[in-house]
């Protein structure tokens, strides 16, 4: 979908840019309410995931992640917006009369028509095993009993669709399932692909969107092309109004709080965080404030967590530090010798 620029009409609309959507009303017999309970907290009421609450009343609409409707074609009616997701839903009308919900495939059009199976034509939408993705392989393609099929009085030409049923390597993919017959699990948010590097044995190896390599059953099945709505990190709300109606709730600094409610709150005006120098052999607020072992350097707390772990007596490497910094001593060697120690309980 393309993003949509607002005219600078009224302060809301200032630097808004929204996608550009097919706008339909969702199927009644595909969704249902449901009772959104915490909002970021957990089960003792303590709250878990920050910035969340509120948010306008949403209903949800069952996906398809199973896509369990094999070798019967189907055809995209509407392109949607969920509420429940990041990326868009398209109603699938199936030859069958089913009607179901899939998530959008980037560059699929309102007239395409998809299709699941093991013998299926590699195509965008097109849900099949992993098994069946491959570089080279003898099955006949897939053919329908019919070169055209009608559906609403609409007439859909099977003949100008790719019957190749080669993938190579490295075909994009999305919509991954764990456990066969669970439906898909990976790669469902707006813009994620997954690659398919290689297959060895009973298992398929993936490259999921994180760069996780990660070894699925070729059993398992996966959608074909990448998930649409790939822009949603470029669309600007344009006031604080919007960003509530999804139920995010506005980001406090933790430098304008009370003491109480964060590590950095207190103090009069603008004052710091709160961590300051090593002073003799006693650590700062939170550990070490030293990066590097330098004279004018300072040593920040995540030193002294990796030496409590592996439980240095910081006593040591304080004095150990202080020989180092004491210009007095002119012993080049002995002072060598205290920085050499130093870095070896840092690093090992």
């Amino acid at each position: 979908m393309a993003i949509h620029l607002y005219k600078t009409s009224t302060p809301s609309t200032r630097n808004g840019a929204v996608d550009s959507q097919v706008k339909s009303n969702p199927r009644n017999n595909l969704i249902y309410g449901q009772h959104r309970c915490g909002k970021g907290r957990n089960a003792r009421g303590i709250i878990t995931a920050g910035h969340r609450g509120g948010g306008h009343k949403r209903l949800y609409s069952k996906i398809d992640f199973r896509r369990n409707e094999k070798n019967i074609y189907g055809r995209i009616v509407t392109i949607e917006y969920d509420p429940n997701r990041n990326a868009y839903i398209c109603l699938i009308h199936y030859g069958d009369g089913e009607k179901r919900y899939i998530l959008h495939p980037r560059g699929a059009i309102i007239g395409d028509t998809i299709v699941s199976g093991t013998e299926v034509p590699i195509k965008m939408g097109n849900a099949l095993p992993l098994s069946a993705i491959s570089s080279s392989t003898s099955r006949k393609p897939y053919a329908l009993e019919e070169a055209c099929t009608v559906w609403e009085g609409v007439l859909i030409d099977q003949k100008d669709e790719s019957t190749s049923t080669d993938m190579p390597l490295g075909t994009a993919i999305h919509n991954i399932e764990i456990t066969l017959g669970k439906g898909g699990q990976l790669a469902r948010a707006a813009g994620a692909v997954a690659k398919l590097i290689a297959k060895e044995g009973k298992s398929a190896a993936l490259k999921l969107p994180s760069g996780e390599v990660r070894l699925i059953s070729k059993n398992c099945s996966a959608t074909v092309g990448q998930v649409g709505n790939v822009g949603v990190n470029q669309k600007s709300l344009g006031r604080a109004g919007s960003k509530c109606w999804l139920g995010k709730r506005p980001v406090v600094r933790g430098v304008v709080m009370n003491p109480v409610d964060h590590p950095h709150g207190g103090g009069e005006g603008r004052a710091p965080i709160g961590y300051g120098r090593t002073t003799g052999i006693e650590p700062a607020h939170g550990g070490f404030t030293i990066h590097c072992l330098d004279p004018l350097g300072y040593i920040r707390p995540p030193l002294a967590t990796k030496l409590q772990n592996k439980k240095i007596e910081i006593s040591t490497i304080n004095h150990l530090f202080l020989s180092y910094l004491n210009y007095e001593d002119t012993n080049e060697e002995t002072r060598g010798i205290n920085f050499q120690t130093i870095f070896y309980y840092i690093e090992n």
